[in-house]
């Protein structure tokens, strides 16, 4: 049942993206175009996410554990090191130049296109190098 529910979790997600607009790279560029004929369209969707996880968290907090795991997952480390600003960095420069990250990307591969499959291919790229280099963490 805990596997069926991540799938079914990771399809809500996918489809939220795509009706969202959020796997149309022209629009997110349009978006992160803030100097430019900026899009303000994902600001909307942002705020959603924003809204949703302040609400949810609370609530789905408040249980003892979740309904098919024995334990919540939840972040520990609250420092700011090298790692994540680094990896913070590579992931804003990926997005602004592709205009996919990661969930969008995945979500979009029914529709593949070169630069997509690019993105795709420099994302694997560095999530193996991350691996490579950071003893397996």
């Amino acid at each position: 049942m805990r596997t069926l529910m991540a799938y079914a979790a990771g399809l809500l997600f996918g489809l939220g993206l795509a009706i969202s607009g959020m796997t149309d790279p022209a629009r997110v560029l349009g978006f992160l175009d803030i100097a430019g004929e900026w899009d303000p369209t994902l600001a909307f969707v942002l705020g959603g996410a924003v809204i949703t996880t302040f609400i949810g968290y609370r609530l789905v907090l408040r249980r003892s554990s979740p309904f098919f795991g024995d334990k919540f997952q939840l972040p520990t480390k609250r420092e700011l090191d090298s790692r994540l600003l680094g990896g913070a960095a590579l992931f804003g420069i990926g997005w602004g130049l592709s205009g996919y990250c990661p969930g969008p990307a995945i979500a979009s591969v029914v529709g593949l296109t070169t630069p997509l499959v690019a993105m795709l291919v420099a994302m694997i790229g560095g999530w193996w190098l991350a691996k490579r280099f950071s003893g397996g963490h």
